[in-house]
């Protein structure tokens, strides 16, 4: 390169290098908001000048005002104590959603699983004496057919009916807070809700969101945060389920959170962590816990039939080492 040309040329590099570092400094910088909900840590990360914390707080609080059976004033508290009252708009999506994918997995996820999982100590009341004769007994009113949603009243076949929606409502949770997040016009942005997620756009380096999937270790406090892997993704609902974290041992046996309502039992497939990418976290929450729920063979059906689900499995092989199977479209995610 001549003088000649360099002297004409390093004109239009600065007004280049300046230009960019005004655009750069007009650009909303990222916030992140952390707290406690649900009986769980939040944390949201998104591009705005804007700090939305009293906002997202507030959508958040709206979904435990209707969803959380820890809270006496929510409206599944009312309706699991026969209440004559309708239900919000979040409940009815939520209901109607569950029943959706209650058939789409021939009962494998169902919200009326609560009296079981209360029985064997995971939910909202205390643990029982679990015997073959308790778990019959309490099978008589669990069931998603037990119940249906007419003129915005649940109307239930026995009154003894217990509705749970903990395996779906932090997903929804999520996606409220990504609708929230939309209309404000915050195009970059990652909500995690107790390892729930809905990724958007880009991250603070203007990359592609990168989250990880912890290996399924037993691990009842939450220590260990090893890696199976690291997805490189956006623009989707992501959540994982698994067993090695809420767990406990009774007479020397292993009893995992996940209570597949079908049988009344815990369960004791294959499958150690269920991730599930979907349109919207309430599906994928609602599909991960399934997953854990069914094994991985009817899993793989199950994806199988529905193209727009993607999943990641480690399980257990006969000879008790772990590997893993994932659809063919998770794949684009994996970078590593």
């Amino acid at each position: 390169m001549t003088n000649k040309n360099l002297k004409w040329q390093l004109p239009f590099l600065v007004i280049l290098i300046v230009g960019t570092v005004l655009i750069l400094r007009k650009q909303a910088p990222y916030q992140t908001n952390e707290g406690m909900v649900f009986g769980t840590i939040y944390k949201i990360t998104y591009q705005s000048k804007e700090n939305l914390k009293p906002e997202i707080e507030a959508a958040l609080q709206k979904v435990d005002n209707s969803l959380s059976p820890f809270n006496k004033q929510s409206v599944i508290t009312h309706v699991n104590n026969n209440e004559n009252m309708e239900v919000d708009s979040l409940f009815t999506q939520v209901f109607q959603l569950s029943k959706k994918i209650s058939k789409e997995t021939h009962g494998a996820f169902d919200i009326t699983v609560a009296p079981l999982v209360n029985a064997w100590g995971f939910g909202f009341k205390n643990a029982t004496n679990v015997t073959d004769a308790v778990i019959d007994s309490l099978q008589e009113f669990v069931g998603i057919d037990k119940i249906d949603l007419v003129n915005g009243k649940i109307v239930k076949k026995d009154p003894r009916v217990i509705l749970d929606c903990s395996a779906i409502a932090k997903g929804y949770g999520v996606d409220c807070v990504a609708r929230l997040l939309d209309s404000k016009g915050v195009k970059n942005y990652m909500i995690d809700i107790g390892g729930e997620l809905v990724m958007k756009g880009k991250n603070p380096k203007m990359e592609t969101w990168r989250i990880g999937i912890n290996k399924p270790i037993d691990d009842s406090l939450s220590v260990n945060q090893e890696l199976q892997t690291v997805l490189e993704i956006t623009d989707v609902g992501l959540a994982t389920s698994g067993n090695y974290r809420n767990f406990y041992y009774k007479d020397g046996k292993k009893y995992a959170h996940t209570i597949d309502p079908r049988t009344g039992y815990p369960i004791q497939h294959n499958i150690l962590s269920s991730t599930v990418v979907a349109k919207d976290c309430a599906t994928a929450d609602a599909y991960a816990t399934s997953f854990m729920v069914l094994g991985l063979d009817s899993a793989k059906t199950i994806c199988n039939a529905h193209p727009e689900l993607d999943a990641y499995f480690i399980y257990t092989k006969e000879d008790g080492t772990t590997d893993i199977y994932f659809t063919e479209g998770m794949k684009r995610y994996l970078k590593n």
